[in-house]
């Protein structure tokens, strides 16, 4: 986003390093999908892809600021409490 002369970029940071550009910033702890997208809780099954905002760094330099959003990878496991328990 721009404002005035000032650029605001976001980004998530997957396990393995690679980034991909999303349109805002997230909260920490957020579930999100693979895009980046929040994930509306209950989830509908633990068997899918997600996602927990662990870290977030910004750098700012003139005139531009970059927040990194660092995801871990969600284990099925670890999905269960978060979808009600059921498949």
């Amino acid at each position: 986003m721009i404002t005035g002369m000032y650029m605001d970029e976001y980004f998530i940071v997957f396990p393995e390093g690679d980034v991909q550009e999303i349109p805002g910033r997230l909260p920490i702890n957020d579930i999100v999908d693979i895009n980046g997208s929040h994930l509306p809780l209950p989830l509908p099954t633990n068997r899918m892809i997600a996602f927990r905002v662990a870290r977030i760094k910004v750098n700012e330099t003139k005139g531009r600021s970059e927040t990194l959003h660092y995801l871990e990878m969600l284990s099925a496991d670890e999905l269960v409490p978060l979808s009600g328990g059921g498949e």
